[in-house]
């Protein structure tokens, strides 16, 4: 199978390598030249738009920062619609918004292109080592057929129903994420003003019921001072914004999940969206003049 891959940044670049790895072969672009070159180092074949990929791939994967960017780049001028074969497969692997990724998939139907979505989770430092979690949504024959390339992406794949499920359910991991920074954000300044060592800190709540992912991942990047966990305040504002539409279609009143947005919103102000994510939590440091430090913790996730 020739996959093509299209949106080689953060995450795509290590999903990307993940398939050359396991043996398939891979067609890539991005906008990104020094991305692209990178791929192609890495033994990919490089193509000069997302049309030019499809035009040689069997599947054609999109990793993309937003909802917009996927339509551009599947639907557009020389987009991957325009190419991809019939009997293709579009794969999105972006974190969408279930309307449009559903609108996009009628569109490549009329082409006699089929879809499926895979969002991932897990954060980008696992996707380098192939063992994020997908999140798969789609006709189960269809995934079936793809299955061997899920698998080489991530250690643990997940089919949660038809199309628009694993956008849905992406977009409700991530928001938790977000809950969890600010609330280890502030756990972590209630031990520091009750006189506690924080990396004793740390180490007592990963062992506690109060643990989460978030803290035992984002929570080293905090204390080191970096905060890189290679995710930007602008896309975490972009996937808040996914779960509060979605609450509102629902009917589920997410309050949590407004303090927590409210509280990127300031970050995005203060810092720019080109931060990382974690910086929601500089907020209170800076606020209070307290830095969150402890020695012992990486600048960044291996």
């Amino acid at each position: 199978m020739r996959v093509g891959v299209v949106g080689v940044g953060r995450l795509g670049r290590h999903l990307a390598v993940s398939l050359l790895r396991a043996g398939f072969e891979v067609i890539v672009y991005d906008r990104d030249e020094d991305a692209q070159r990178a791929l192609i180092a890495a033994g990919a074949r490089g193509g000069a738009s997302p049309g030019d990929v499809a035009s040689d791939a069997d599947a054609v994967i999109t990793c993309l920062p937003s909802p917009d960017s996927v339509s551009d780049v599947v639907d557009g001028e020389d987009g991957v619609f325009s190419a991809l074969r019939d009997g293709g497969t579009w794969i999105d692997m972006s974190t969408n918004d279930r309307r449009e990724l559903l609108r996009l998939a009628d569109r490549a139907s009329v082409r006699g292109i089929a879809t499926l979505e895979a969002p991932v989770t897990g954060g980008v430092h696992r996707a380098a080592t192939g063992a994020v979690t997908v999140i798969v949504g789609g006709d189960e024959s269809l995934v079936r057929a793809h299955m061997p390339l899920f698998e080489a992406m991530g250690d643990r794949v997940f089919h949660v129903g038809p199309l628009g499920s694993a956008s849905d359910l992406k977009v409700i991991t991530n928001m938790l994420a977000f809950v969890h920074l600010v609330a280890c954000g502030e756990a972590l300044m209630l031990a520091k003003r009750a006189g506690l060592d924080l990396a004793d800190a740390f180490e007592v709540i990963k062992a506690s019921s109060g643990t989460s992912f978030v803290h035992e991942t984002e929570g080293q990047v905090i204390l080191s001072g970096s905060y890189d966990i290679g995710f930007t305040l602008d896309l975490a504002l972009k996937d808040l914004g996914l779960a509060l539409d979605l609450g509102d279609d629902a009917g589920v009143p997410l309050a949590l999940v407004q303090a927590a947005s409210a509280r990127f919103v300031e970050a995005h102000e203060r810092y720019g969206g080109a931060a990382w994510s974690p910086t929601v939590v500089k907020l209170l440091e800076d606020d209070l003049g307290e830095p969150l430090r402890a020695p012992g913790f990486p600048a960044r996730l291996g």
